[in-house]
């Protein structure tokens, strides 16, 4: 829908050859002189981080070959320029700062094991399936809990950066500085998936910090990673992001915790042991459109670290990928509690969402009031859907046949009646 005040829909014609502004340019190229100095390897970054943090302690080992796996993939799969590694060289610093600054915490204060994560709603979708839409609603209640982006980069502030008594955090700015430039690298992302400082998100970011994350999988298809991750049993990683949960309860509060990631989808035996008395919500989509999104907005964000984006291969990538997603939650969606769990169809939602809302309360037992609702209605008001534009999708940029994804992804289709979208 277009108006006054909805830019119309956009086609993104430069997205295997991006253009930039000559001022991102010249950051990039920056970057990249960087960058080519850049050693991507375990060891150099733990002693980054160790250098940063003055800490030592990383908690349990075993990730330390997951990291070791995924410095190889980014090194040798994934296609990156010089600016590129200097990027997920200070990601993965980063991640490894976060552990030291949660295992130094907890170290301190051992009573955040304590913490009781009670009865989670817990949103399991696919990227694009109304999967953010529905987290900001519920995340919109003042009286459920959930993740703001700036507190998902860096969950832990460090002892000699805490403000005085009302004063500003500077994890807030440093989100902010580093929004601005990806907002003017990549001017048109917010058509596809607006992100600002306070924005709700998803703990994909914090599953990062145990380097066992579908994270990594969205900087560029790596064939080793993806293999390496997918026959790992990820419990032990899903309970690691219980504990920075409790963390992350004790220091800022909260009392029941609304989370969302794409990679819950299929990774249901994994969360039912993690929160055994959680209440899952599973969205769905017609595949064929949430492919077209998911890799027009992953082939779009490739910009920031390859000089030609390989759409075609991201296209390959990601349609067995999206398969493989939806198989896995065909095969285990008996694993969730059926009187704790229900599956939202993405039209549906979208015509009645406060009524979805409304029923997921019930199921979860939790209390509809005034301000809830009257929260979760300023959100829509502030926030109509398409107020940025929207995107022209189209498959053939990917290589992908729509006929032939189609007859791929119908197990899924007929499983749960989902609606074709064209």
């Amino acid at each position: 829908m277009t108006g006054p005040d909805r830019p119309a829909p956009i086609s993104l014609d430069d997205l295997a050859e991006p253009r930039f502004s000559a001022e991102i340019r010249t950051i990039l190229d920056l970057m990249g002189e960087a960058g080519a100095a850049v050693e991507l390897r375990p060891e150099v970054l733990m002693a980054a981080a160790t250098d940063e943090t003055g800490l030592d302690g990383f908690g349990p080992d075993d990730f330390g070959e997951r990291l070791d796996v995924l410095c190889w993939s980014l090194r040798h799969e994934a296609g990156l320029n010089d600016a590129g590694l200097l990027a997920q060289s200070l990601l993965l610093t980063g991640l490894l700062r976060n552990r030291l600054m949660v295992e130094d915490l907890i170290a301190r204060h051992p009573e955040i094991l304590d913490e009781p994560i009670v009865s989670p709603i817990v949103i399991c979708g696919l990227p694009r399936t109304g999967t953010t839409h529905l987290h900001n609603l519920l995340s919109a209640d003042p009286a459920l809990r959930s993740l703001p982006y700036w507190e998902s980069l860096e969950p832990v502030l460090a002892e000699a950066e805490q403000p005085a008594e009302g004063g500003a955090d500077p994890r807030v700015e440093r989100c902010d500085a580093a929004l601005g430039f990806v907002n003017a690298a990549m001017p048109e992302f917010k058509r596809m998936h607006e992100m600002t400082v306070d924005h709700v998100h998803e703990e994909i970011q914090l599953l990062a910090v145990d380097f066992s994350s579908m994270l990594f999988e969205t900087i560029a298809p790596m064939p080793t990673w993806r293999d390496h991750y997918l026959a790992r049993d990820q419990r032990p990683s899903y309970a690691y992001l219980r504990k920075i949960l409790q963390a992350l309860q004790w220091l800022r509060g909260g009392s029941r915790w609304v989370l969302k990631s794409p990679q819950h989808i299929e990774q249901f035996p994994a969360l039912v042991d993690t929160f055994p008395d959680a209440v899952f919500v599973v969205t769905h989509r017609d595949p064929v459109a949430v492919t077209a999104s998911m890799v027009t907005m992953l082939g779009y964000s490739a910009r920031l670290g390859q000089d030609r984006v390989d759409t075609v291969g991201i296209g390959e990538y990601w349609a067995d990928r999206l398969e493989q997603m939806l198989a896995a939650c065909v095969r285990d969606r008996h694993v969730l509690p059926a009187e704790r769990s229900i599956d939202v169809l993405f039209d549906r939602f979208m015509e009645h969402d406060l009524g979805m809302v409304r029923r997921i309360y019930d199921l979860a037992g939790q209390p509809t009031t005034g301000p809830s609702e009257e929260a979760m209605a300023a959100f829509m008001r502030d926030h109509p859907r398409g107020r940025h534009g929207g995107v022209l999708y189209d498959l053939d940029q990917f290589g992908i046949d729509v006929d032939d994804l189609r007859r791929s992804m119908a197990f899924y289709v007929d499983r749960f009646g989902v609606r074709s979208e064209g």
